[in-house]
């Protein structure tokens, strides 16, 4: 009889020593390390309603039902440059204007990145 119970003490003991095992084997932490990158192009974001009358109106007069959703601005050698982001027709478009209502062709720094 102090076999039997010798013996079911050993396997209690051997079940609950695997188990210990496996619970610390798969409980192992991993650590991610993350790293965040900031695109630096010098333009300051404005209120939409900051914007000038005349890029507003160029907005209007060229895409026909687009919202203006943000906006920024950077002054360089004595000239404003906006930066505008639009959702025309569900699509985003960033443009930008000068301080008149031009349109100047310039890509975002991000595009020519993806361009290299």
């Amino acid at each position: 009889m102090k076999k039997l119970v010798l013996s079911f003490a050993a396997i209690g003991l051997f079940f609950t020593a695997t188990q210990a095992q496996v619970v610390s084997e798969t409980t192992t932490t991993t650590e991610v390390s993350t790293t965040e990158v900031t695109v630096q192009d010098d333009y300051s974001q404005i209120e939409v309603a900051e914007l000038p009358a005349t890029v507003t109106a160029a907005i209007t007069r060229d895409f026909v039902g687009a919202v203006t959703q943000e906006a920024w601005v950077k002054e360089k050698d004595g000239k404003v440059v906006y930066k505008i982001k639009l959702n025309v027709n569900g699509e985003e478009q960033k443009l930008y204007a000068d301080a008149e209502g031009n349109w100047i062709d310039k890509k975002d720094k991000k595009d020519k990145n993806k361009d290299s």
